[in-house]
């Protein structure tokens, strides 16, 4: 279903909308000039990003118009109207990254409760459930970082989930239900249970060798 990364459209915008800071840096005030979070560097070598605050606008404007490629990074719980849009965008052609974690164990400089902070657990429930999908977790598996395999790709992951089918789908799992993809319509869905990859306190070989080939095989064109 997946294949190699199509490098000419790597100018193409991706979209990128989460929790986890992955253009700017953490900062309680206004400050500009701290370095960028290290997943930024990753993703600008397979397009330009192209940060959103929500997945739909006001006045009937769509922030998703000229997106075909959009990371969704450990996102807050999303509004039904947001839920809707992304389902559409998806079936219209797009292609969709997912790190969906149910225990996201990254760095961060904000204390639980903090707004800013990012989301513990992943909150995708209604999208997940229309595309036949169930994101689980075993809360008696060891904590800390390991690689894992995703698809053959070498990934680190803490305290993973396990996606699940919970009805006649056009998605497939892999590796114990660590990834899940899915054809929606002509569009296509990566989704790795664990956000791990995109820890902004890491930014080792690993980690960024795991996001780049998570971009590659979410995005490649068939």
């Amino acid at each position: 279903m997946f294949g190699r990364a199509n490098h000419p459209r790597s100018q193409a915008p991706i979209g990128l909308f989460g929790s986890i800071p992955l253009i700017f840096a953490e900062s309680a005030g206004l400050t500009l000039d701290a370095p960028p979070p290290w997943p930024r560097a990753v993703i600008e070598r397979h397009g330009q990003p192209v940060a959103l605050d929500a997945l739909v606008g006001e006045g009937g404007r769509d922030p998703l118009a000229g997106i075909s490629r959009l990371v969704l990074a450990q996102p807050r719980a999303l509004s039904a109207a947001e839920n809707v849009a992304l389902d559409a965008w998806v079936r219209r052609g797009g292609r969709l990254l997912l790190l969906a974690d149910p225990m996201y164990t990254g760095d961060t400089a904000f204390a639980l409760g903090d707004p800013r902070r990012p989301q513990v657990i992943a909150m995708l429930s209604p999208v997940l459930d229309h595309w036949g999908l169930r994101l689980d977790f075993d809360d008696a598996q060891p904590a800390g970082l390991r690689s894992a395999s995703a698809m053959g790709l070498a990934v680190p992951v803490d305290l993973p989930g396990r996606f699940a089918i919970v009805r006649g789908t056009d998605c497939r799992l892999w590796d114990e239900g660590l990834v899940a993809t899915c054809a929606i319509g002509k569009g296509r869905v990566y989704a790795l249970a664990d956000a791990s990859v995109l820890d902004p306190g890491a930014g080792d070989a690993a980690h960024e060798t795991g996001l780049s080939g998570l971009l590659d095989a979410a995005f490649a064109v068939r």
